[in-house]
Order: C-alpha cells, then sequence, then structure tokens
C-alpha cells in the first residue's frame, strides 16, 4: 500500500491554515524548516491575471531521491504504508553532508533549521495521526476541504488520476504519490471584457 496526498487546486485560497496546523502540531518554532509549504502562482497582466496556490509537503515518492542521496541511510521508505521517515539521530546534519538529500529532491521537502548543526527534518504525513485512525494535521486544518490523503489506490477511485496543476511539475523517475485537480488559467487567449 502506499499512502499519499490528494490535493485539489481550485478549492485552495492560500490561507495558510495547512501550514500553520503543520507547524503548531508538530512543534515546529518559526524559522526556516515547513514541513508543509504553499506557493502562490501569479501569471498574466492586468486585466487578464491568474492567481493559484499550491501545497507543498513531502510527497513521499515511491521511488524518493532523497533515500538514495543519504550518505548514512538516515531516510528510509517505510513497506506497509510508503511513508518516507527520518532517524534524525543518525543524520548527519546540513553542515556534515552539504544537505545531499535537499540537493536530490525537485520538491524542496527535505528541511533544516537554521543552525549549522541541525539535522534534517519533513512532512512525515503525520505518521503517528495515521497509527490513531486519524488523518494528517493538514488535511483536518484545510477549511476548502481542498486537502485529502490516504492509499493511493482508493484516493484515485475517488477523485481520479490527474497530477496536473499550475506550478506543479511531475517526474515520473521517482513518481511522487500525490494526485491533483489542478486549476486553469482563463487568462489564455482571452480578452478583456469592457
Amino acid at each position: 500500500m502506499q499512502l499519499g496526498f490528494y490535493f485539489d487546486q481550485t478549492r485552495c485560497v492560500g490561507c495558510f491554515t495547512c501550514a500553520v496546523a503543520c507547524k503548531d502540531w508538530h512543534d515546529i518554532p518559526a524559522g526556516s524548516a515547513n514541513w508543509m509549504g504553499v506557493t502562490c502562482i501569479e501569471k498574466g497582466n492586468f486585466p487578464n491575471l491568474f492567481v493559484a496556490y499550491l501545497t507543498r509537503p513531502c510527497y513521499h515518492c515511491e521511488i524518493p531521491a532523497c533515500v538514495e542521496a543519504c550518505p548514512v541511510e538516515a531516510i528510509t521508505k517505510r513497506e506497509e504504508d510508503g511513508i518516507v521517515v527520518v532517524d534524525r539521530e543518525a543524520c548527519l546534519g546540513e553542515a556534515a553532508c552539504g544537505g545531499l538529500c535537499r540537493e536530490a529532491c525537485p520538491y524542496d521537502a527535505p528541511q533544516f533549521r537554521d543552525q549549522a548543526e541541525d539535522k534534517m527534518e519533513k512532512c512525515d504525513l503525520c505518521l503517528e495521526r495515521w497509527q490513531q485512525g486519524k488523518r494528517p494535521i493538514c488535511v483536518e486544518a484545510c477549511p476548502m476541504r481542498a486537502l485529502d490523503a490516504g492509499p493511493l489506490d482508493e484516493l484515485r477511485l475517488k477523485y481520479g488520476d490527474d497530477r496536473v496543476a499550475a506550478g506543479f511539475v511531475y517526474f515520473p523517475e521517482i513518481k511522487p504519490s500525490i494526485l491533483m485537480k489542478g486549476k486553469q488559467n482563463p487568462t489564455k487567449d482571452s480578452t478583456p471584457h469592457i
């Protein structure tokens, strides 16, 4: 089984509630580490504008590049659910290895805090919540219900198999465990209405 995310870009309003809930739940202090990020995509010129948002957790790839990049095998993929986890005790830290995992991940999921000796951390799909039969805190917190999580096979049956969204690039060599409903850019080839 592979757990993953579903993101409905048409519903996301960029409120950052998912990111704030994640930091609060995991007791991550203010600073550079954000296990759940939100990116704003802006295109066009007035009056033809397009704005969309993209959530950026760890996508718990089926073939995670970060696992291969770690020189001490501090990052592993759990066989039972596909969640990519970090052993922070085994991690050498950014100063020692140069953040090889961060460099390997095209989605910037591996995070390091501000100190040189800080160890890597990232979204773990709220592993402890799954073990309690609960969904990730970002999913529960989203007021627009733009996020969902669960077994990818079940998410495909519920939402389809699309992975196209503004600002997102799907890398088939690592197979991120994400399904999406993308927001269409209505400003393409449109003329202003006066």
